[in-house]
């Protein structure tokens, strides 16, 4: 290919005087790489293990059923046409590292993280012996495959969560042993319903339930937590929500997509927050990938009206014990009719019926003022934005949001995946909001520099060193800013 070309998004990038970092490229795995490397770490066998338990998840039966077959499993309309086709470079791009890496200036990108695609769903393999050496083998993969390209690349570790101690043990050895820098974490997981599995085992595919990790899990997460503010790395989910719940299609793939990602998101946000996890760990930061902002303002938004109509104090107002019996049994002689009068009901609705359970949702976050409640929402929540979501800023608009403080929305392309078909064109895309007048260049460079640095220098400042954008990360940090969303 030569030397990059030249593009709209690269003439833009000159005329910034900040640089680009992108925090959720992908790219496209190739399978009989991937079971070369799982034959190495499994032997052949787990590489059949890997291939079934990929043909089942992926719902690839649902090609060799007629619509009656998929209406009577419920089996959802798999993704398809994912990634690049007719414009074949970028999809070369996305399979190719050093490809990628000689393209990233023609993207107006002077760093990116990247991330995968089939390894997504290695993480979800409900068989643990698989799960864990897909895993090892994937990241084995991406470590051969990328070294090389540190200054410009860096590749995401799958890191597997049915266990806190096999997310530790995989978050040990790819940042330890393979010089990973970034874990991706799949924070959603399905866990069998144990009246439904005592009954019949084979029905855990449509019987299941969603551990977030954070709150009402099976396990204690915090040990996990806390190595990860050991290794100085954020926590990056990116969590897949296509099969649950009301994501269930049998026809639509676009049905089963829209969303998905936000809603992975805002489960994981306040299963956080609910759990108590942001008070604990109040200097790890947290990224939802690939999911937008809105959904996040929409969070801080409902989270303050909702403390302030239900916090310890303000909740008494609806305690079934301060009801004036004598003034309701008056009311309701006065106002009933024929229908109402006399019928004031002296059941549960006039009793005090989870005193034994306590009353304060808000407990385990220990919010007891509204700049409590954003602090544990808004300085360590990072927002993975792709670059034609014009919801994008709802993050900065401090005319909404409580108390003026914007949110960490970060630039996110996706290249390598349908949702961008012109890698050239990515940032430029993402700058339309300025010129339309719907964000500042300060707002901008916030976007694709300040969020995205701080994500991971606020916990490590040494992240950055050896990359292309160590210089202008090292002279962010040492004017003091800008600080964490306020």
């Amino acid at each position: 290919m030569g030397k990059a070309k030249s593009s709209p998004s690269s003439e833009l990038r000159k005329r910034l005087n900040h640089p680009v970092i992108d925090t959720d490229g992908h790219m496209v795995e190739l399978f009989p790489v991937i079971f070369d490397y799982i034959k190495q770490v499994g032997g052949p066998e787990m590489s059949e293990k890997m291939f079934t338990s990929l043909r089942r998840q992926n719902n690839r039966s649902w090609y060799e059923m007629d619509h009656a077959q998929r209406r009577h499993h419920n089996l959802i309309r798999p993704a398809f046409w994912a990634a690049p086709a007719e414009n074949t470079t970028d999809l070369a791009t996305a399979m190719l590292p050093k490809l990628m890496h000689e393209r990233l200036p023609e993207m107006g990108i002077d760093y990116a993280v990247v991330y995968p695609t089939i390894g997504f769903l290695l993480p979800e393999i409900a068989d643990d012996e698989v799960r864990r050496a897909a895993c090892r083998a994937h990241n084995l993969m991406m470590a051969d495959i990328y070294r090389g390209f540190e200054d410009r690349l860096t590749p995401a570790a799958v890191i597997p969560c049915h266990t806190p101690d096999e997310a530790i043990e995989e978050l040990d050895y790819a940042l330890g042993e393979l010089n990973f820098k970034v874990p991706m974490f799949i924070n959603l997981v399905k866990r069998p319903i144990g009246a439904v599995h005592e009954r019949d085992p084979e029905l855990r595919p449509y019987a299941f339930w969603v551990d977030t990790l954070a709150i009402d899990s099976i396990y204690d997460y915090d040990p996990l937590w806390q190595r990860c503010v050991d290794l100085k790395v954020p926590v990056t989910a990116h969590a897949v929500g296509q099969g649950m719940h009301m994501r269930r299609s049998i026809s639509n793939y676009m049905f089963n997509q829209t969303g998905h990602f936000a809603d992975a998101g805002h489960a994981f946000a306040k299963a956080l927050f609910f759990g108590g996890v942001t008070h604990r760990f109040p200097d790890l930061n947290f990224a939802f990938l690939e999911c937008g902002v809105a959904w996040g303002a929409s969070l801080v938004c409902d989270l303050k009206e909702r403390w302030e109509k239900r916090s310890a104090e303000a909740i008494e107002q609806f305690n079934p014990a301060k009801i004036d019996r004598e003034l309701m049994g008056a009311l309701f002689e006065q106002y009933g009719g024929e229908v109402l009068s006399g019928r004031l009901p002296k059941g549960a609705i006039l009793r005090n019926v989870v005193e034994r359970d306590g009353v304060d949702d808000f407990a385990a976050a220990n919010v007891n003022s509204i700049d409590d409640l954003l602090d544990r929402l808004v300085p360590n929540f990072y927002y993975g934005c792709e670059a034609d979501d014009r919801m994008n800023v709802t993050a900065f608009d401090t005319r909404v949001l409580p108390g003026g403080r914007k949110l960490n929305a970060m630039f996110s392309s996706d290249f390598g995946h349908w949702d961008v078909t012109d890698m050239a064109g990515v940032l430029v895309e993402a700058h339309e909001l300025v010129e339309d007048g719907l964000l500042s260049d300060e707002d901008f460079a916030d976007f694709v520099f300040h969020n995205p640095a701080r994500l991971f220098a606020s916990m490590d400042p040494e992240f950055f060193a050896g990359t292309a954008v160590e210089d202008d990360v090292a002279t962010m940090l040492a004017n003091g800013g800008p600080t964490a969303a306020t």
